[in-house]
């Protein structure tokens, strides 16, 4: 007879649906016993106690624990009682808390994925805006090493960072100077005997892997051949100047000194690479495509790569680099604007000189050469114009500058002994430059650190016709045949517009403004349209602008910059590209024939021409790339004739005559720069 006990209903269950111990319940469950008395005291799994014995007995019903089972999602229990354990089922929670649960990740999910999402941004914000990158020079030790009236350019610094080498007209003439740093003490190293010495659009000064030796790059003076320049050495402590690559601009040696990269100066200047110091047998890895160049070949520090400017001077260049073997080169900045002198401090860090999208500069700049996002290091009243480290990265030597430009007024005459001494301007803006001469006015262009404008002067008093905030005229201004009208080409905003406006500064518009306008505009005879050149695919070609808002129109396939049009009418004179540092003059008709000219090879920086009054000669600069006289050519017979004889710090940069031919203004350039060391604390490697 079954027994009624006082926690228990009367049972109807058969008696063979009892598990009657510990043992029994655990077995069916296909578990040991302490797994199962720690469901019951803890999960309240169905177990009943006999409470009249002492040991506390129990039992269990099979469908009491199969349904308790299934609500705790247990497998169901074996009915042969096989207790093999198996692995501990998860338990899940009472149907009420699964639902709070489903509502919070509603809740939480989206906002998850939100967080996520700015997290992600912010990554890529940092990387793109280098938020962690540091300013290389940011505690460099700055320290003057020359203070000469005049010159000191070019800097270069040995490998060790013991001596510095530079340019100066100390001694009257431009020589190469040594000094030890520390030493306050200069030694000129070629006393007047070397050749041509100044070119500041490739790295002139240089020394040979163990410092024994200054390099620099010679043109054999009044020499119009790329052929009679080449790279010439002195030793450090004194000596005779000799030769060291023939036909070779520019070089770098590789860090363990094994090999060498350099180019000539022919045509897209020819880069080549060789083996212990023997110039190249084979072909060059890299050329520039016609009418631009590829200059400051640099070693990568771990000789991966070369690096080098490549571009249109000379302000519309950018670093790239290539493989030792060659291939096609990677772009590394994208300025496109005068780009000298990169320096690497360690594998990824590379500071050169740029000039701003106006014109403005050049500042220090640096870039990490695989994020690429340059970062300029300077800014204000700096200009720099050379740039070196030596082999650690850890000492720089810059040339800090302060062009000082003026204007000058002489006769001409029929020889150089009669000319006429030159006369300085005076000028209500103190300094002037691009001048341009119209009937009884003087025109000509100012700059403060912040914009440039053009100034009228008029029996000695001056009037600002035009300004323009973060406006820099490039090219120098036009004057139309009967002076009432003016034209000139402004980089302002990262645009390059054309402007025209009346003499007296009136009516002022843009007539271009969708061409990437370069050098210097030109009246037509008629007034009608100015010719400029415009970069087209990357070449330079000369276009005429009408000025009543008419499209441009294709006028010379070539490459064609700063035309000259022939007072007729009927032919227009201009300039081809650089080859090393000279280019040559050409012409065509209207019809875009090609016009016969007297050969005429100029040296580079001398673009500017004009014809004499009744078109039947030209005027232009010839000489050395920073000191040139005035000279003229016949151009029925090709007869050529110097016009002046002006002293050697005499600086010529832009000319113009007057309508009547009698009377030149001269635009005279005077640097002012000093070197300077920069020491950087630690290890940049």
């Amino acid at each position: 007879m079954g027994e009624t006990f006082p926690d228990t209903a009367p049972s109807v269950k058969p008696p063979e649906d009892r598990l009657h111990s510990w043992k029994e319940i655990a077995a069916y469950l296909n578990r040991d016993v302490t797994t199962v008395q720690r469901w019951e005291k803890r999960e309240g799994m169905p177990v009943h106690r006999h409470l009249h014995d002492k040991l506390g007995s129990v039992y269990a019903w099979r469908a009491e624990l199969d349904a308790w089972a299934r609500g705790r999602n247990l497998p169901a229990a074996p009915e042969n009682g096989d207790d093999a354990p198996s692995p501990s089922p998860a338990v899940l929670p009472p149907r009420s808390a699964i639902s709070t649960s489903i509502a919070r990740w509603k809740f939480v999910f989206p906002l998850a994925v939100v967080i996520a999402a700015l997290a992600i941004g912010a990554i890529l914000w940092l990387q793109r805006t280098e938020y962690f990158w540091r300013n290389p020079i940011a505690a460099a030790r700055f320290q003057t090493v020359t203070d000469f009236d005049g010159v000191a350019e070019a800097a270069a610094v040995s490998r060790d960072g013991h001596f510095v080498a530079f340019q100066s007209d100390r001694d009257g003439q431009m020589d190469v100077w040594v000094t030890q740093v520390g030493s306050g003490e200069f030694h000129n190293l070629t006393h007047g005997g070397a050749p041509e010495l100044v070119n500041p659009l490739l790295r002139a000064l240089g020394f040979s892997p163990d410092g024994s030796l200054v390099t620099f790059w010679g043109r054999k003076k009044g020499s119009s051949s790329g052929g009679d320049i080449s790279v010439w050495a002195v030793p450090t402590l004194g000596g005779q100047p000799r030769p060291y690559l023939e036909g070779v601009a520019e070089f770098d040696w590789s860090h363990d000194g094994s090999r060498l990269v350099y180019h000539t100066p022919g045509p897209g200047d020819p880069l080549f690479v060789s083996d212990g110091g023997r110039q190249s047998q084979s072909g060059p890895i890299f050329t520039a495509p016609a009418g631009t160049h590829s200059h400051f070949p640099l070693w990568a520090t771990d000789n991966a790569f070369i690096y080098f400017v490549q571009g249109s001077l000379p302000d519309k260049l950018d670093i790239w680099r290539i493989t030792p073997i060659g291939g096609t080169p990677e772009r590394i900045t994208s300025h496109s604007g005068r780009v000298t002198h990169p320096v690497l401090l360690n594998r990824r860090t590379l500071m050169y000189l740029a000039s701003d999208p106006d014109g403005s500069g050049p500042w220090l700049y640096s870039v990490d050469v695989e994020r690429r996002i340059p970062h300029k290091l300077s800014s204000g009243l700096d200009r720099y114009t050379s740039l070196a480290a030596s082999a650690d990265g850890r000492r720089l030597v810059v040339t800090h500058a302060s062009p000082k430009k003026t204007l000058w007024r002489m006769r001409l005459a029929d020889s150089p002994a009669e000319a006429s001494a030159a006369d300085r301007i005076s000028l209500t803006t103190g300094a002037g430059f691009s001048p341009r001469l119209g009937p009884d006015y003087l025109l000509y262009v100012s700059a403060t650190s912040t914009s440039e404008s053009i100034w009228k002067l008029v029996n000695g008093k001056g009037t600002e016709l035009w300004s323009g905030l973060g406006a820099r005229v490039f090219g120098g201004p036009a004057i139309s045949r009967d002076g009432r009208t003016i034209a000139f080409s402004v980089r302002q905003h990262e645009q390059r517009l054309l402007y025209v406006m009346q003499a007296d500064g009136t009516n002022t518009r843009i007539v271009a403004d969708s061409l990437d306008l370069q050098g210097a505009p030109a009246w037509a005879p008629d007034g009608q349209s100015i010719t400029s050149a415009a970069d087209d695919h990357g070449v330079p070609r000369l276009f005429r602008i009408p000025v009543d808002g008419r499209a441009p129109a294709l006028l010379v396939q070539d490459y064609s910059v700063d035309p000259t049009w022939a007072p007729d009418g009927r032919f227009i004179v201009y300039s081809g590209p650089d080859i090393g540092t000279t280019f040559s003059v050409k012409a065509v008709t209207t019809e875009a024939a090609e016009q016969p000219l007297p050969a005429l090879t100029l040296t580079r920086g001398a673009r500017h021409l004009t014809f004499l009054p009744g078109g039947r000669a030209l005027l232009f600069l010839q000489g050395e790339i920073q000191h040139k006289n005035l000279w003229l050519i016949d151009l029925e017979t090709g007869a050529k004739r110097q016009l002046t004889n002006l002293a050697p710090d005499f600086d010529i940069r832009d000319f113009d005559i007057s309508p009547d031919g009698r009377e030149v203004v001269l635009e005279r350039v005077q640097e002012r720069s000093d070197v300077m060391l920069l020491d950087l604390p630690g290890n940049n490697r």
